[in-house]
Protein backbone atom coordinates (compact mmCIF):
# COMPACT_ATOMS: atom_id res chain seq x y z
CA UNK A 1 0.00 0.00 0.00
CA UNK A 2 2.76 2.40 0.95
CA UNK A 3 4.58 2.02 -2.34
CA UNK A 4 0.93 2.92 -3.99
CA UNK A 5 0.88 6.15 -1.67
CA UNK A 6 4.10 6.55 -3.27
CA UNK A 7 3.17 6.46 -6.55
CA UNK A 8 -0.06 8.63 -6.40
CA UNK A 9 2.15 11.15 -4.44
CA UNK A 10 4.75 10.61 -7.79
CA UNK A 11 2.00 11.95 -10.27
CA UNK A 12 0.25 14.33 -8.50
CA UNK A 13 3.94 16.45 -8.65
CA UNK A 14 4.70 15.85 -12.27
CA UNK A 15 1.04 16.90 -12.97
CA UNK A 16 1.76 19.83 -10.93
CA UNK A 17 4.69 20.54 -12.47
CA UNK A 18 3.88 20.42 -16.15
CA UNK A 19 0.44 21.79 -15.06
CA UNK A 20 2.04 25.07 -17.35
CA UNK A 21 4.27 24.29 -19.87
CA UNK A 22 4.22 27.53 -21.11
CA UNK A 23 5.62 28.91 -18.16
CA UNK A 24 8.04 25.78 -18.07
CA UNK A 25 8.98 26.69 -22.17
CA UNK A 26 9.03 30.93 -22.11
CA UNK A 27 12.08 31.81 -23.84
CA UNK A 28 15.05 33.47 -22.21
CA UNK A 29 16.26 36.41 -24.30
CA UNK A 30 19.47 37.97 -23.59
CA UNK A 31 19.06 41.91 -23.89
CA UNK A 32 22.73 43.00 -23.73
CA UNK A 33 26.29 42.05 -23.54
CA UNK A 34 28.78 44.35 -22.47
CA UNK A 35 32.67 43.05 -22.45
CA UNK A 36 34.41 43.80 -19.12
CA UNK A 37 38.51 44.17 -20.30
CA UNK A 38 40.84 43.58 -17.41
CA UNK A 39 44.28 45.82 -17.48
CA UNK A 40 46.76 47.40 -15.43
CA UNK A 41 46.14 50.73 -16.03
CA UNK A 42 42.65 52.41 -17.04
CA UNK A 43 44.23 55.87 -18.27
CA UNK A 44 46.07 55.04 -21.45
CA UNK A 45 43.15 53.03 -22.75
CA UNK A 46 41.23 56.30 -22.79
CA UNK A 47 42.18 58.05 -25.83
CA UNK A 48 41.56 55.28 -27.55
CA UNK A 49 38.05 54.85 -27.57
CA UNK A 50 36.85 58.54 -26.53
CA UNK A 51 39.44 60.51 -28.83
CA UNK A 52 39.82 57.90 -32.37
CA UNK A 53 36.07 56.25 -31.52
CA UNK A 54 33.96 58.62 -29.67
CA UNK A 55 33.07 56.75 -26.51
CA UNK A 56 31.93 58.65 -23.73
CA UNK A 57 33.02 57.81 -20.41
CA UNK A 58 29.60 56.79 -18.40
CA UNK A 59 30.83 55.44 -15.32
CA UNK A 60 34.20 55.89 -13.41
CA UNK A 61 35.53 54.11 -10.28
CA UNK A 62 38.56 55.85 -8.87
CA UNK A 63 40.70 54.16 -6.78
CA UNK A 64 43.44 56.77 -5.28
CA UNK A 65 44.57 58.82 -8.06
CA UNK A 66 43.79 56.25 -10.46
CA UNK A 67 40.81 54.82 -12.09
CA UNK A 68 39.63 51.07 -10.94
CA UNK A 69 36.81 50.90 -13.63
CA UNK A 70 35.34 52.55 -16.24
CA UNK A 71 32.47 52.05 -18.51
CA UNK A 72 32.89 53.77 -21.95
CA UNK A 73 29.63 54.18 -24.08
CA UNK A 74 28.34 55.66 -28.17
CA UNK A 75 24.60 54.54 -28.61
CA UNK A 76 23.82 51.24 -27.81
CA UNK A 77 27.55 50.11 -27.68
CA UNK A 78 29.19 49.69 -24.29
CA UNK A 79 32.43 48.55 -23.56
CA UNK A 80 33.85 48.04 -20.05
CA UNK A 81 37.87 48.17 -18.21
CA UNK A 82 38.74 47.08 -15.04
CA UNK A 83 42.01 46.99 -13.50
CA UNK A 84 43.64 43.78 -12.41
CA UNK A 85 44.21 45.15 -8.90
CA UNK A 86 40.35 46.24 -8.33
CA UNK A 87 39.57 42.52 -9.32
CA UNK A 88 42.17 41.28 -7.30
CA UNK A 89 40.23 42.80 -4.13
CA UNK A 90 36.92 42.08 -5.40
CA UNK A 91 36.58 39.22 -7.11
CA UNK A 92 37.65 35.14 -5.92
CA UNK A 93 40.98 34.49 -5.90
CA UNK A 94 40.98 31.84 -8.65
CA UNK A 95 39.40 33.82 -10.34
CA UNK A 96 41.42 36.84 -10.19
CA UNK A 97 44.35 34.67 -10.88
CA UNK A 98 42.61 33.36 -14.43
CA UNK A 99 42.02 37.06 -15.08
CA UNK A 100 46.21 37.93 -16.32
CA UNK A 101 45.90 35.00 -18.06
CA UNK A 102 45.86 36.71 -21.72
CA UNK A 103 44.44 39.57 -23.81
CA UNK A 104 40.62 39.26 -25.11
CA UNK A 105 39.75 39.10 -28.64
CA UNK A 106 36.44 41.26 -29.59
CA UNK A 107 34.96 41.48 -33.15
CA UNK A 108 33.25 45.11 -33.75
CA UNK A 109 31.02 45.58 -37.33
CA UNK A 110 31.19 49.15 -37.84
CA UNK A 111 29.34 51.32 -40.69
CA UNK A 112 32.01 53.42 -42.18
CA UNK A 113 35.53 51.19 -42.73
CA UNK A 114 37.11 53.81 -44.09
CA UNK A 115 36.73 56.27 -40.94
CA UNK A 116 37.58 53.77 -38.49
CA UNK A 117 41.10 53.04 -40.41
CA UNK A 118 41.41 56.71 -40.47
CA UNK A 119 41.05 57.03 -36.35
CA UNK A 120 43.51 53.83 -36.15
CA UNK A 121 46.28 55.18 -38.47
CA UNK A 122 48.89 55.14 -35.47
CA UNK A 123 47.56 52.28 -33.89
CA UNK A 124 49.38 49.03 -33.57
CA UNK A 125 47.89 46.98 -36.29
CA UNK A 126 48.23 43.30 -35.58
CA UNK A 127 46.21 42.37 -39.08
CA UNK A 128 46.30 44.40 -41.99
CA UNK A 129 43.53 45.18 -44.13
CA UNK A 130 41.33 42.31 -45.82
CA UNK A 131 38.16 40.84 -47.36
CA UNK A 132 37.49 37.60 -45.72
CA UNK A 133 35.87 34.62 -47.25
CA UNK A 134 32.60 35.52 -45.54
CA UNK A 135 31.71 38.96 -46.57
CA UNK A 136 33.60 41.23 -44.25
CA UNK A 137 36.61 43.80 -44.82
CA UNK A 138 38.59 44.03 -42.08
CA UNK A 139 41.71 44.72 -39.74
CA UNK A 140 42.97 44.30 -36.47
CA UNK A 141 44.66 46.18 -33.85
CA UNK A 142 46.05 46.19 -30.00
CA UNK A 143 44.61 48.50 -27.77
CA UNK A 144 46.92 50.36 -25.19
CA UNK A 145 45.62 47.28 -22.73
CA UNK A 146 46.97 44.69 -24.64
CA UNK A 147 43.34 43.79 -26.22
CA UNK A 148 42.92 42.69 -30.14
CA UNK A 149 40.08 44.50 -31.69
CA UNK A 150 38.77 43.85 -35.04
CA UNK A 151 36.89 46.08 -36.74
CA UNK A 152 34.68 44.91 -39.91
CA UNK A 153 32.13 46.02 -42.29
CA UNK A 154 30.31 43.73 -44.47
CA UNK A 155 31.19 44.18 -48.77
CA UNK A 156 29.76 41.29 -50.02
CA UNK A 157 27.05 38.24 -49.82
CA UNK A 158 29.10 35.40 -47.66
CA UNK A 159 30.96 32.77 -49.42
CA UNK A 160 30.09 28.82 -48.66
Amino acid sequence: MRAFQWFVAGLFFLAAVHANPKEENKPMNVKKITPVLLVKEIEPILPFWIDRLGFAKTIEVPEGNKLAFVSLQKGAVEVMYQTYASVEKDAPPQMAADARRGPTYLYLEVDNFDAVLAAMKDAKLVMPVRTAFYGMKEFGVQDPGGHFITFAQPVAAAQH
